[in-house]
């Protein structure tokens, strides 16, 4: 159904024209008309069919022939890597950048402005200008329809695309894989290429590995419809691609985003394949902070299908809710999406870090307690996950769980037997309060998950038909951050030094090249190290005292703190904790608050280093 908005001077209208949301408001004779042609058979537009070559300097948009951009590598290529970076490839990478790259800037500065309007007092809530999406209730997304392998994702299982996790996760057993380009993996060059290689291959049924101990790995079958489907994550709109120089038509040169870059090379290699082998092109969409975002991703998704004679509504993609402003946008973001949308994912920690960061000047009542205090029975977490499986279900999307960090210890029984216990517990949870799936980070805590998930769905593939009419959240529930400190929670001398050596520490490995660490038996990605970081900026910033000691968090402190965790980790070859802790003191100790950490940390530490060297 294509519908438009009545923007007419006349008479009052209901719509927000800036907010663009076709179909909504559509007069009930046109919705009776489009009915009718959809029970005559008539099929939406034929698309255009693939170029048979796309020139490095980017075909035109839509038939036009007027983009002229150009994406250059300056990166070093390693052996293969002109399996990827072929011309057509960065033909179409340009071709991407010259329709969306000055939208997605945009986007980031309206992201600054909200933030700061946050800082200022202003709280976040529900849109009044897209209330009708929300109240429309005839509107549903695409969900797991003619998606073959989306249907049951009741476990999933999360990791980095390198050859050796590739392997690993497709041998594990789980219903899908989230191969992640994102918050677990460290975006090196090799990482990114090589990364694009793995899941090239593994479609193919190819890929193999051997370690430097000679012992081999290869996949239990060369048929992926065996093995658990792909569900792809490319890196967030705030981060670039370095090794990748993008060229406007007026001459001006900037790196590439890594967000299309990740997406439009695995989708230019790989679509057409996933399709023929009975699988698609699924992703994960990491960072959003509002219904825009989606629409631009949305767009990016149209373009693809029809640069390439892809059928419109191929892509699938999954939305990660971890962002406090866009969990008062849930439904208009999946109405964006809804042709290419199969549900949201609650990603807690990230959705902390979003909570701390937008509340990091407010003041003592926003101050969150230890990390490890911060459960997701808290009420303003249950709130987030609540909202987020009934507005699921009400549009017939899936909502799938986030990932409890613990992790077993093969070495140690009793850590295992403690992970085990408390991944069972949050599972269970999910299960019970109608998520259709979860995550998890290790390939030995699957059997504990699909049992707690087995308990719930018995032979359903999930229960998107479980509405929730019981859930009733609104601002004040979610931004309730205060009722984690009335429940008893506490700032600890423990959890400060606990922020500031897993900080250190995952830095030092991310600048290593490895993107997710197990420290001290949890699973520590991205987003837990900036929480980590965050939570000290937050406490300096706010005077917070620790509870159990009633010293006030100085930088001092911290600074002291600090010299103690680099003293204690023991030197080795390519150690770089002295860069992981400048990094340190640049994203936690100074007036400043970086957005994000990896950004100046990519763009200071890792480009260049010999973890990013071919």
């Amino acid at each position: 159904m294509t519908a438009t908005i009545d923007t007419r001077p006349q008479g009052a209208n209901p719509f927000d024209p800036d907010a663009g949301l076709a179909g909504i408001g559509t007069p009930p004779a046109a919705r009776a008309d489009a009915a009718a042609e959809a029970r005559a058979g008539a099929g939406p537009a034929p698309r255009s069919s693939a170029p048979s070559t796309l020139p490095s300097g980017g075909v035109g948009a839509s038939r036009t022939g007027v983009r002229r951009g150009v994406i250059t590598v300056t990166g070093a290529v390693g052996r293969r890597y002109g399996e990827i970076l072929t011309p057509d490839a960065l033909g179409f990478l340009a071709l991407l950048h010259d329709r969306f790259d000055a939208r997605r800037d945009e986007l980031l500065a309206r992201r600054q402005l909200r933030r700061q309007d946050i800082a200022d007092g202003s709280d976040p809530d529900f849109r009044a200008s897209t209330r009708p999406v929300r109240d429309d209730p005839h509107w549903r997304v695409a969900g797991s329809r003619r998606a073959p392998g989306l249907e049951d994702r009741r476990v999933e299982i999360t990791g980095p695309t390198d050859p050796k996790m590739t392997i690993n996760a497709l041998n594990s057993g789980a219903r899908c894989w989230l191969a992640d380009a994102e918050d677990a993996s460290s975006p090196t060059w090799p990482n990114v290429v090589e990364g694009q290689l793995s899941l090239h291959d593994a479609i193919r049924g190819t890929l193999s590995f051997t370690n430097d101990a000679g012992k081999e790995y290869t996949l239990r079958s060369s048929s992926i419809t065996d093995l658990p489907t792909i569900v792809f994550r490319p890196r967030g709109w705030h981060l670039d691609e370095a090794h990748l120089r993008y060229t406007d038509a007026e001459g001006i040169s900037s790196n590439a985003l890594g967000s299309l870059v990740d997406f439009g090379l695995y989708f230019f290699h790989n679509a057409a394949e996933l399709i023929a082998r009975g699988r698609g092109p699924y992703f994960y969409l990491p960072k959003l902070e509002g219904y825009k975002e989606a629409r631009l991703w949305n767009d990016v998704f149209e373009l693809a299908q029809e640069v390439l004679g892809i059928p419109r509504g191929t892509i699938r993609a999954t939305v990660l809710i971890e962002t406090l402003p866009a969990a008062f946008e849930m439904e208009e973001i999946l109405y964006e999406l809804r042709d290419h949308c199969a549900g949201l994912n609650a990603g807690r920690w990230d959705y902390l870090f979003s909570v701390i960061k937008c509340f990091r000047t407010r003041g003592r009542s926003y101050v969150l307690p230890d990390r490890a205090q911060v459960t997701m029975t808290a009420p303003f977490m249950r709130a987030y996950t609540e909202l987020l499986v009934a507005t699921c279900h009400k549009r017939g999307a899936h909502a799938i769980g986030g990932m409890s960090a613990f992790i077993p210890d093969r070495r140690s029984p009793e850590v295992t037997a403690k992970a085990f216990q408390q991944v069972a517990a949050d599972k269970k949870r999910e299960a019970g309060a109608g998520f259709d799936g979860t995550w998890v980070a290790h390939p030995d805590l699957i059997p504990v998950a699909e049992a707690e998930f087995d308990a719930v769905l018995g032979d359903a593939p999930n229960q998107v038909a479980r509405q929730r009419p019981d859930v009733v959240v609104g601002q004040h529930e979610l931004l309730d951050i205060a009722s984690v400190r009335r429940a008893g929670a506490t700032v600890t001398s423990v959890g400060l030094r606990s922020n500031v050596s897993v900080a250190v520490r995952y830095l030092d490995a991310w600048l290593r090249g490895t993107g997710a660490a197990a420290l001290d038996n949890l699973m520590e990605d991205a987003a837990t190290a900036e929480i980590s970081r965050s939570q000290v900026w937050q406490w300096i910033a706010s005077g917070t005292v620790t509870d159990d000691d009633q010293l006030p968090v100085t930088r001092e402190r911290v600074e002291a703190l600090l010299l103690d965790v680099v003293a204690s980790l023991s030197p080795d070859h390519g150690n770089r904790i002295e860069d992981a802790a400048a990094i340190f003191r640049e994203v936690a100790l100074r007036d400043a608050f970086p957005p994000f950490l990896t950004n100046s940390a990519y763009q200071g530490q890792l480009v260049g280093s010999p973890a990013d060297q071919v």
